[in-house]
């Protein structure tokens, strides 16, 4: 399947902007396409996407070395390319302040689409 006919079945495909819901969200299914429409700016969403790769390149180290205690620096390299793309390039307050995680879930929900074709990078 090509990018362009899996674009139309993915929630927000465009990333257009959507108000933030009244009375917050219930479910991931309901936050999703919000949560897409807080990373319109392009540079945010790969500096999103670096950070999550960083994180999965990190765990296969750590696990691999034997190194479980150095887990923190994922926290850093995935929240720290994330949070930049959004004070400085999206100029947005992170959605991980109300709904932490609906947005980690969402931050990986993201890099999976783009890492499989569903979502051009």
């Amino acid at each position: 399947m090509t990018v362009q006919k899996l674009n139309k079945e993915i929630a927000n495909h465009n990333y257009s902007k959507r108000a933030y819901k009244v009375g917050g969200y219930k479910t991931f299914e309901e936050f999703y396409p919000y949560y897409l429409s807080e990373h319109c700016n392009t540079t945010n969403r790969r500096l999103h996407l670096v950070g999550t790769t960083n994180v999965v390149a990190i765990i296969v180290y750590l696990i691999l070395t034997r190194q479980p205690k150095f887990w923190w620096v994922t926290l850093v390299q995935g929240y720290g390319f994330a949070w930049i793309g959004h004070f400085f390039f999206e100029k947005n307050k992170p959605a991980t302040f109300k709904h932490p995680i609906y947005s980690l879930r969402g931050d990986w929900k993201m890099w999976w689409e783009v890492v499989s074709g569903q979502r051009k990078f």
